[in-house]
C-alpha cells in the first residue's frame, strides 16, 4: 500500500445492497466516509468476504455486521471472518455492526471483544458522526503502519526540499535533462529518486554510526528477528559474511568452515589471512548435499583435524576462533541448530549460521529449534551466534538487502569494535531504498503476519509436492513405456502423530504436513533422503525447497537403462518462462517463496506434463528447441527430443559422469596454501592458465566450484592431484560432455573454456617443486 493512497474502508453487510433501513444508514455512511476522501468497498456476503480477504493489506478499517449469517450450529459468520482477519493482521481496527432493538455488547463472547475495536449501531448514531470516528481508527492505523525508518522517509519526501546535496540527479531533475535520462526517470517514477538521499540528511540517521531512523530500524527489526543487535546490510549477505568474519577473526586464526559454504565465505578466508579447517558434509545418491555429520563436530574429530592441518606451523595457536555453518542448506536441509551449537560451542566461542536462504525461519513453528535466533536460546557461557539473512531472497525486500543478527555468548562482541568491521565493508552512500525495504520486511513479519506468510508458501508447496505424488502413482508405475512421470525428493509415507498411522505422502492432510516437523525430518530408518548414519531429529527438510527428480537412477544410485537427465528438463521449462535455482544431473529444485502462486505452481504442472507429451509423441527439436537447432544445425538437426534424451542419458551412464562427482567430493584434496597466499600469487601474476589434462599435482590459485552441486571441489591453495584421480577425470568429463552437447554446458566457476578447453589458474610451481 503506497502511503500516499487514500484511505479506504472495507464494509460487509447482507443489507449494503436493500432498500432497508440498515441499507440505507450504510450508504449514507460510504457517503459521508466518501467525503473525508475515502475509498469504501462493499461487501454483501461473508463468502464474499472469505474472498477478499487476500486484498486485506490495502484497507485500514473493516466494519461487519454481527448477523452477517451462521457458519455452524454454535458460531456465526462474523466471527469466523473476524478470526480469520486476525491471523492475517493484529492491528487493523475492526468496528462490529449491530442492531440496538436485538443487540447487546453483553452477549458478545469474550474471544470477540478482545477482537474487536469499537461496537457500533448504524440505526442509532448519525452517520456522519460513524463516518468521522471510522476516519479516525484508519488514520491512527495508517500512521502506525509505517515501520521507523522508512514512516521517517515518507514523512521527508513530503517536504518537497530542495536539495543541494547529493547525488546529483537531485531528485531526479537530472535524468530529465536528456532523453534517455527521461526515459530512465519515467520508467522509475519520480518517487524512487526523490527517496534516493544523500547521508547529509540528518533528520534519517546514520546507517555506519546506526543513529536517528535507521537505528531505530534496526533495533526494531532486532526485536522481530529474536537478535540482541541487528545490523542493516545493503549490499547483500556475501559483505554480511565479509563483516562477521572481519569482526571475529585475523590473521592466522583458525576457522571451523563447513564445506558446503557460499563463495563469499572463501573470501572472506582470503582477506583476513585465516587457515581453514573443512567441517565435511555427506552426499546422496542425486548428488545432494547433505548435512555435516555430528561426528565432524565433536571436539575430538575437530582437534584431530587441526592436528592434521599442512597450513599450521608450530608456533600457531591450536584453538579455532570462528566457525561457519550453511543452514539451511541450497538443496533446503535444515540442523537442529540447539544441537550444533551446543556440539561446536565445545569447540568454537564463535558460530556464524549462514542463513543466507532461510531468514523467514523465526516466523514459523515447524522450524522451532532449527534457526539461529530463537527465543530461549540466550546462553551466557554458550558461544556468539551469528545469523546472516538475505532478507531479499524469500522475505519480500529489494535485492542486494541483507542483515546481520547478533546473540551474545560467553565471549561478547562490543559493538563499537564490531562496527569498525561494518563501516569497513559499508558504502558511505548507502541506497535509502534498500535501507527501507529491510525496514518494511521487518514490519511484515511481525506478529500475525509472518505466520501467516510464511504459512502460505509452506501449504502451497505442500498441495504441489502432493499433486505431484499422486500423478506419479496414477502414470508413473512403469507397465508401458508411457507411464512415467517424475519423482519428488521428500517422504514417500509419514506418520500421524496422534494416531501412529502411516500415510502415503500423496493422502495426507495439509494440517499435518504443514504443523508436524516430524514429517520433515531425516529419520535414519528411512530410506527417501539417501543419508546415513545420521542421529534422529538432527536434520529436517524444508517443506518450500522442492526437488522433482527426474527417471535415471536406480535404489542403489546407478544410472538406469533410461533416463532424461535434468539439464533438458531445464532447458525446456527455460522456453516456457519458468526459472528453476539450480539443477544437478537428474534434479530440479524449485523454491516455494512468499510470491509464488497457485497458478505459477499450477502452471508448472502443466508444463511437465507438455515435456512428457513431447517426449512420448516423439516431437523434433526444431519444434521444442528452435534456438538451439538453429545455432548446431550440424550436431542438432533432424533430432527428435527422445533421440536427444537417450544419447545424453546414455553419454552420462556410459562415462559414470555421477560416480565421478561421487569421488570427486568424497575425498578433501591436499591443502598446500592458505587462500590468501594462493591469492597473492594470482595478484603478482605468479600463475599460469593451465588445461585441466594438465593439471596433475598443480595447485589451483583460484576456487573451481562447479554448479551443481555450487561447493568447491578444489578451494585456492589445494592440489589436484593425479591425472587419474577423481578430481581431474571428473572436470575432464565435464569438459568432454560441455564438447559433446553445445548449449547445455556447465557452470563452473573458476573455470575459463577456449576452444572447448578447460583451462584453470595454477601456481606456477607444482606442488613438488
Amino acid at each position: 500500500m503506497n502511503p500516499e493512497e487514500k484511505l479506504q474502508v472495507g464494509i460487509i453487510d447482507g443489507n449494503v445492497h436493500t432498500d432497508t433501513p440498515e441499507g440505507r444508514a450504510i450508504k449514507r455512511i460510504s457517503a459521508d466516509l466518501a467525503g473525508y476522501g475515502i475509498e469504501v468497498t462493499t461487501l454483501a456476503s461473508a463468502e464474499e468476504a472469505r474472498s477478499a480477504l487476500s486484498n486485506l493489506p490495502a484497507v485500514d478499517c473493516i466494519l461487519i455486521n454481527w448477523n452477517l449469517g451462521k457458519a455452524g450450529e454454535n458460531e456465526s459468520a462474523a466471527s469466523l471472518i473476524i478470526e480469520e482477519i486476525r491471523k492475517r493482521n493484529e492491528d487493523v481496527p475492526i468496528f462490529l455492526m449491530g442492531e440496538p432493538t436485538r443487540d447487546s455488547p453483553t452477549s458478545l463472547t469474550i474471544d470477540m471483544i478482545k477482537e474487536i475495536n469499537e461496537f457500533v449501531w448504524v440505526m442509532e448514531d448519525t452517520s456522519e458522526f460513524l463516518a468521522g470516528r471510522i476516519t479516525a481508527a484508519a488514520r491512527r492505523y495508517r500512521e502506525k503502519l509505517l515501520p521507523p525508518f522508512f514512516g521517517e522517509l515518507v514523512k521527508f519526501s513530503r517536504d518537497f526540499e530542495y536539495s543541494w546535496h547529493t547525488p546529483g540527479h537531485a531528485g531526479g531533475t537530472a535524468f530529465r535533462k536528456s532523453p534517455a535520462g527521461r526515459s530512465f526517470f519515467n520508467f522509475f517514477g519520480e518517487q524512487l529518486f526523490r527517496s534516493d538521499l544523500s547521508i547529509s540528511v540528518g533528520e534519517l540517521g546514520s546507517l555506519l554510526d546506526h543513529s536517528g531512523p535507521v537505528g531505530d530500524a534496526e533495533r526494531y527489526a532486532a526485536k522481530v528477528f529474536g537478535a540482541e543487535k541487528t545490523y542493516f546490510v545493503t549490499n547483500g549477505t556475501s559483505t554480511s559474511n565479509k563483516i562477521v568474519f572481519f569482526g571475529r577473526v585475523c590473521s592466522d586464526d583458525i576457522v571451523l568452515v563447513d564445506r558446503n559454504c557460499h563463495k563469499s565465505a572463501e573470501h572472506s578466508l582470503t582477506m583476513t589471512h585465516a587457515v581453514p579447517v573443512y567441517l565435511v558434509p555427506t552426499r546422496n545418491k542425486y548428488g545432494i548435499i547433505g548435512p555435516i555429520r555430528p561426528e565432524e563436530m565433536s571436539p575430538q574429530a575437530i582437534k584431530e583435524k587441526i592436528e592434521d592441518s599442512q597450513l599450521l606451523n608450530a608456533e600457531q595457536s591450536r584453538i579455532p576462533v570462528h566457525s561457519i555453518i550453511t543452514n539451511s542448506t541450497y538443496d533446503g536441509l535444515c540442523y537442529n541448530a540447539k544441537w550444533v551449537e551446543e556440539e561446536l560451542g565445545k569447540s568454537v566461542d564463535s558460530i556464524h549460521f549462514d542463513e543466507a536462504w532461510y531468514g523467514y525461519a523465526r516466523f514459523n513453528p515447524i522450524y522451532r529449534n532449527r534457526f539461529a535466533m530463537r527465543d530461549d536460546a540466550k546462553n551466557p557461557n554458550g558461544p556468539t551466534v551469528f545469523a546472516t539473512q538475505s532478507t531479499h531472497k524469500l522475505l519480500a525486500a529489494l535485492s542486494q538487502a541483507s542483515m546481520v543478527h547478533v546473540r551474545n555468548g560467553r565471549v561478547p562482541i562490543e559493538h563499537s569494535r564490531f562496527n569498525e568491521a561494518f563501516m569497513m565493508h559499508t558504502s558511505t552512500s548507502p541506497l535509502y531504498t534498500i535501507i527501507a525495504s529491510c525496514d518494511v520486511a521487518a514490519k511484515m513479519m511481525d506478529g500475525a503476519s509472518g505466520r501467516l506468510l510464511t504459512g502460505e508458501p509452506i501449504e502451497d508447496a505442500i498441495r504441489f509436492r502432493r499433486t505431484m505424488a499422486r500423478i506419479k502413482r496414477e502414470i508413473g508405475h512403469g507397465n508401458t513405456d508411457a507411464d512415467w512421470w517424475f519423482g519428488m525428493w521428500q517422504p514417500e509415507f509419514v506418520t500421524d502423530s496422534n494416531s501412529g498411522e502411516k500415510i502415503a505422502f500423496a493422502d495426507a492432510p495439509v494440517d499435518l504436513l504443514s504443523e508436524n516437523p516430524s514429517c520433515w525430518v531425516l529419520h535414519p530408518e528411512d530410506k527417501w533422503h539417501g543419508f546415513t548414519g545420521l542421529p534422529d531429529d538432527y536434520c529436517m527438510l524444508d517443506p518450500i525447497k522442492v526437488t522433482v527428480l527426474m527417471p535415471g537412477m536406480e535404489e542403489d544410485g546407478t544410472p538406469s537403462e533410461w533416463g532424461i537427465p535434468a539439464a533438458i528438463v531445464v532447458k525446456f521449462l527455460d522456453t516456457r518462462g519458468i526459472v528453476n535455482e539450480k539443477s544437478g544431473d537428474y534434479n530440479i529444485l524449485f523454491l516455494f517463496s512468499m510470491g509464488i502462486t497457485k497458478g505459477k505452481w499450477g502452471t508448472l504442472v502443466t508444463e511437465l506434463f507438455e515435456f512428457k507429451r513431447h517426449c512420448d509423441e516423439n516431437s523434433p527439436l526444431e519444434e521444442i528447441f528452435p534456438d538451439l537447432t538453429k545455432a548446431y544445425p550440424g550436431r542438432y538437426g533432424g533430432m527428435t527430443l527422445p533421440d536427444l534424451v537417450n544419447e545424453m542419458h546414455g553419454y552420462m551412464k556410459d562415462t559414470g559422469q555421477g560416480a565421478l562427482l561421487q569421488e570427486a567430493y568424497e575425498k578433501l584434496p591436499e591443502q598446500v596454501l592458505t587462500y590468501a597466499e594462493a591469492y597473492k600469487r594470482l595478484v603478482r601474476g605468479d600463475v599460469e592458465n593451465v588445461s585441466v589434462s594438465d593439471m596433475e599435482d598443480r595447485i589451483v590459485a583460484t576456487g573451481v566450484f562447479p554448479y551443481p552441486p555450487g561447493i568447491p571441489v578444489l578451494a585456492p591453495g589445494e592440489a589436484a592431484g593425479r591425472k587419474e584421480g577423481p578430481i581431474i577425470q571428473y572436470l575432464l568429463a565435464l569438459q568432454e560432455f560441455d564438447k559433446k552437447f553445445p548449449g547445455f554446458s556447465h557452470d563452473i566457476h573458476g573455470v575459463e573454456s577456449v576452444n572447448g578447453e578447460y583451462k584453470i589458474y595454477c601456481t606456477k610451481e607444482a606442488k613438488n617443486e
